[in-house]
């Protein structure tokens, strides 16, 4: 129901009561609910950061390893090095205060290609640590869409908040002045009647 088919009398002042106490207990939940988040969104910016610094750690290591690699065993070495098959990483879901973002995702790595009698300890190595990158760099992924997908969420929440505290509800309050003036006119108008016929019986 509108505010254009409000009912009339008492009836629209009781309903206009109980609309805007659903509206204040909305904005309540609403706000805490953008105080979770924010701390959500925080923590999650923190794990984002920390996924970031591994997973250039450990390209940055793998790369430091493979060039030793390509120095000390030539080239041979490294183009041997290849994996047997492709790495798969499956996305897993969390809700965090009714908004749906990644989790950890679930990496599967391919086995090694068991050619390491052939390899330098150093192209494994260098492997190994690309491997953990690989690890990191989807963590890192899921945790920066988790950390998009809250602040999106902060971003509605701020816009019910707004649209509640400045038009929601002052729109219910006024109807409600308006109601309660209307009432008070008509019960004067009555009060005026009722002496009057008083006076002329």
């Amino acid at each position: 129901m509108t505010l254009e088919r409000l009912p009339p009398g008492r009836a629209g002042l009781l309903w206009l009561r109980h609309r805007l106490a659903v509206a204040r207990r909305g904005l309540d939940l609403l706000r805490h609910k953008q105080v979770v988040l924010a701390r959500e969104a925080e923590r999650l910016r923190y794990s984002s950061s920390v996924t970031r610094e591994e997973w250039r750690a450990a390209d940055a290591a793998g790369r430091r390893l493979l060039l030793w690699a390509a120095v000390v065993g030539g080239a041979y070495a490294v183009r041997t090095a290849r994996p047997v098959g492709p790495a798969v990483v499956t996305p897993t879901w969390i809700t965090v205060i009714g908004v749906r973002c990644p989790g950890d995702p679930v990496v599967r790595l391919p086995a090694p290609d068991g050619a390491g009698a052939t390899r330098s300890p150093l192209v494994d190595a260098a492997a190994g640590d690309y491997r953990r990158a690989l690890t990191a760099a989807a963590r890192h992924a899921a945790m920066a869409a988790a950390v998009a997908a809250v602040e999106a969420e902060i971003a509605t929440t701020r816009q019910r908040v707004h649209a509640l505290e400045r038009r929601w509800i002052p729109r219910l309050e006024d109807a409600a002045k308006g109601v309660r003036l209307q009432m008070t006119e008509l019960e004067d108008s009555d009060a005026v009647r009722r002496r009057r016929a008083r006076r002329d019986a």
